[in-house]
């Protein structure tokens, strides 16, 4: 009997490897309508950021089509061929590197541990960005696309563009795959959350609009995210905030007016940064301890049985209580998710 597994599996393959090109490239046209550098340079980079989930979540096997969505998006874009091949070879070695060094660091997708958060800062976006950064920017100056004095500005912009991509879009990606609407939930917890939502989206308007710099009035939204809504309602809030951020730098609004390129690229990039660092961190640092707590509970049922069966065997005049023995309510505290 023939085996239909193997051709079925080529053709699913295919499919994924054009999913993830059209993906990319999808993604790559809503993050160069804030270009800042060229005509193709970024704040922010979300192909990036898709790249580096696909790789997650599918496997290494489908670099394919990271590679092509590239190209076809800076075939457009780019001022020769050879640059453009060479952009679209940085592009994909920057997420396969990354996502080389976040297995070699036993690097978990539910990013429920401080380690992972970690890891997904410093090797997938602070480190593994910097291929993508050298690639690019030599391509362009060797092409004639940069002058050489703004060969380090292009870089800071491309390398912190699709580190934030990794920051802000990946964490996302993570979470939609398992996360769920929670229809069962109550009504003020729905009120909570759209408040949370449109309160953030306010306060960063204002912040981003006010000649007064008032930017840090953004965290205490999304501490309240990652306290009250974990990793889903952080990463929402730190898309809301930093997106908001990269338009109003981008008209030169706010803090961001009346300042030259690199300063406004220091500001935003110094910003972005961290309010995607405390709420990813945050969420992940409450995702840990709810699972310390679980662990806790699971030790206090089986020592409440080990207990039960002990006391069976004493005398009856001996016997203690089961709920002088242990008290599980002394570990509990109330938790909140997504």
């Amino acid at each position: 009997m023939l085996n239909n597994d193997g051709p079925r599996s080529h053709v699913m393959n295919v499919l994924r490897v054009l999913a993830v090109a059209g993906a990319y490239f999808a993604a790559a046209k809503v993050g160069l309508r804030q270009e800042l550098v060229g005509g193709q340079v970024t704040p922010l980079w979300p192909p990036t950021g898709i790249a580096l989930a696909c790789l997650l979540l599918m496997g290494i096997r489908f670099w394919p089509g990271i590679t092509l969505g590239a190209f076809l998006v800076n075939l457009s874009i780019g001022p020769t061929l050879p640059a453009v091949v060479a952009i679209s070879v940085g592009n994909t070695l920057a997420p396969v590197c990354a996502y080389l060094m976040l297995v070699r660091a036993r690097f978990s997708i539910e990013l429920d541990r401080l380690r992972d958060a970690l890891a997904l800062v410093f090797l997938g976006a602070l480190m593994g960005m910097v291929i993508s950064a050298t690639v690019g920017s030599g391509a362009l100056l060797l092409a004639g696309g940069l002058q050489s004095s703004d060969f380090w500005p292009t870089w800071s912009v491309w390398w912190a563009g699709d580190a934030m991509g990794v920051l802000v879009i990946t964490p996302i990606l993570l979470v939609l795959r398992t996360s769920r609407t929670p229809w069962d939930a109550h009504l003020s917890r729905w009120i909570e959350a759209i408040a949370l939502a449109v309160g953030t989206l306010l306060v960063t308007l204002v912040a981003t609009m006010s000649s007064i710099n008032l930017l840090f009035l953004v965290f205490p939204f999304l501490i309240w995210a990652a306290l009250r809504f974990q990793l889903a309602g952080a990463t929402a809030c730190a898309l809301i905030v930093v997106t908001v951020a990269i338009v109003a730098a981008a008209q030169g609004s706010g803090p961001f007016a009346k300042h030259d390129l690199f300063l406004n690229m220091v500001t935003l990039q110094a910003f972005n940064g961290a309010a995607s660092l405390t709420a990813l961190l945050l969420a992940a640092i409450i995702a840990e301890r709810n699972q310390a707590h679980d662990k806790l509970e699971q030790i206090c049922t089986r020592l409440m049985e080990v207990a039960d069966r002990v006391d069976r065997h004493r005398p009856a005049d001996q016997q203690v209580p089961l709920q002088q023995a242990i008290v599980p309510g002394t570990v509990r505290h109330e938790r909140h998710t997504g």
